[in-house]
């Protein structure tokens, strides 16, 4: 039965990142609170989830021609050799540090989605009040 739970899991997760918000964002916690699951083998399970999601994606983007590889590829790059090299630091840290290092990950990135929301909600009202104020008033004289 507890494959079934496992299910649920990807799928709300694969929603999730499916929504433009990280799926591991979802789907290691559930693994490390509900399931018991090592940080290190939550996080293991997450990047070989991400595989597939990435290639149908890029494929869509491909596609729909949203890829500009002449900017895209530097970032391809550098990203995996940032990913390799995280993947060695994270093979060497300890479950309850990486544990503690990626919930402030996601605090730091809570605190950051938060701010932006409440920077666009302000310059939104600005926007609305400057459209008012220079808005002309003509009065029909007959």
């Amino acid at each position: 039965m507890d494959w079934l739970w496992f299910i649920v899991a990807g799928i709300l997760s694969g929603v999730v990142a499916g929504m433009g918000m990280g799926g591991g964002t979802l789907l290691i916690p559930i693994l490390t609170i509900f399931f018991s699951i090592s940080q290190k083998q939550a996080q293991g399970i997450n990047l070989l989830a991400f595989l597939p999601c990435a290639v149908v994606s890029l494929l869509i983007h491909i596609k729909n021609k949203l890829v500009d590889f002449k900017i895209g590829l530097p970032i391809i790059i550098t990203g995996i050799l940032a990913s390799v090299g995280a993947s060695f630091l994270a093979v060497s840290t300890n479950n309850k540090t990486l544990k503690i290092l990626f919930g402030v990950f996601l605090l730091i990135i809570g605190v950051m989605q938060i701010a932006q929301t409440i920077i666009q909600i302000v310059k939104n009202k600005k926007k609305k009040y400057v459209k008012i104020e220079k808005t002309k008033v003509f009065k029909c004289e007959k």
